[in-house]
This record gives structure tokens, C-alpha cells and sequence, in this order.
């Protein structure tokens, strides 16, 4: 198995860094929020930590950080090229709830929405799409979107990389890792059955 140590870390990378990326700039994460948001992000930091002689740091934070920038960049491409019809007949329940929740969280925070936005599933998703649609500054949506890929994407995954230095935490770094996921798809779940309510 000498060749899956070689190649182990690069697929690891390359299915972090996608579903970073898909989770916006695909829309993906308007389906599987919780496979790629905050818990895969903090997760793969506490990974790193614990395999830091095969998994680097920088290029996992560089990574991420780059693929959460990209992928809103394309959904606020896609929003103001495409705009609402694309979003229409692609709409469930579910994204209806997002659309509606995220245009009243962008009329109120407007630059700050895209920042924040990071931090709520149903909100990364939608909120760059409508900033398109919206025809928000592009120069305006940039810097937001880069404050934002910053703070969501490179911070939280540092903050499980540095998790990893508290003593008690590396035993049980992977149960701390599945709790994470686990609790994210939980909440994914409760969204869903009470957007499907509505």
C-alpha cells in the first residue's frame, strides 16, 4: 500500500478542497450543507494536525481558502449572468426557504451579508448568487468575498489545526472530528424536515 501513502494526502486534499468549492460555486451545499461547510473545514484541520509529516498546513489552509473565494465568485457569476430563472426551476422547498431568508439577510447587511454569510449554510449558498442577481459592485463583492473566504475558510480551519495542540485532544482527535460531522448533519437534517414543514 506504499502507493495510497503517496497518493492518500493529495485525494484528501482534493476532496476537501471540491467540496469546499461545490458547496457554493455548484450549489451543492443547498443539499449536503453539513458534508460542506464548517464541520468538514474544521475537521480537516484537526486532520492535518494529526498527520502533519504527510498533510501540510499552509497548503491546506491556502487551499481552502482559495476554494471557498472561488466558489462564491462563481455563484455571483452564475447569479448575475443566469440570475433568478436559473434559481427557479432548480428550486425545492428547501432553497425557496434559502432564497427568501438570504434576500432579507443581504437587504439588511448588505456588504456584511457576504462575510457572514460564510457562517450559515443555507445563506453560503444563496447570499453570492443574489448579490449577482442583485448586480452588487463586483469590486464590492470581491473584497467581501475574500474577507469572508479568509475568516470562514483559512480561520476555521486553523482552528481545528491548533485544536490538535490541546493535550487532551489528540487522543481522541478523530471521535472530536465525527462529533463535529455529526452534529452538522444532525442540524442539516432539522433544517430540512422544518423547511419541508413550511
Amino acid at each position: 500500500m506504499a502507493w495510497f501513502d503517496d497518493i492518500g494526502p493529495i485525494l484528501f486534499y482534493v476532496a476537501v478542497f471540491g467540496l469546499v468549492f461545490s458547496g457554493t460555486g455548484l450549489f451543492v451545499g443547498a443539499f449536503i450543507p453539513f458534508i460542506t461547510g464548517d464541520s468538514l473545514v474544521f475537521a480537516a484541520g484537526l486532520v492535518a494536525a494529526a498527520h502533519s509529516d504527510v498533510i501540510n498546513i499552509y497548503v491546506m489552509v491556502i487551499g481552502v481558502g482559495l476554494a471557498a473565494w472561488l466558489g462564491d465568485q462563481v455563484g455571483y457569476t452564475l447569479g448575475r449572468h443566469y440570475g433568478r430563472p436559473y434559481l427557479d426551476k432548480r428550486q425545492g422547498k428547501w432553497i425557496k426557504m434559502g432564497i427568501e431568508k438570504s434576500e432579507l439577510f443581504y437587504l439588511r447587511y448588505g456588504w456584511w451579508s457576504i462575510v457572514v454569510a460564510r457562517f450559515i449554510p443555507w445563506a453560503r449558498v444563496i447570499v453570492p448568487a443574489l448579490a449577482g442577481i442583485g448586480r452588487m459592485n463586483y469590486y464590492k463583492f470581491f473584497s467581501a468575498n475574500l474577507v469572508g473566504a479568509l475568516l470562514w475558510g483559512c480561520g476555521l480551519t486553523l482552528a481545528g489545526y491548533f485544536t490538535y495542540s490541546i493535550p487532551w485532544v489528540r487522543p481522541i482527535v478523530y471521535v472530536i472530528a465525527a462529533v463535529v460531522i455529526v452534529l452538522s448533519l444532525i442540524a442539516g437534517v432539522k433544517t430540512w424536515r422544518e423547511n419541508r414543514q413550511v
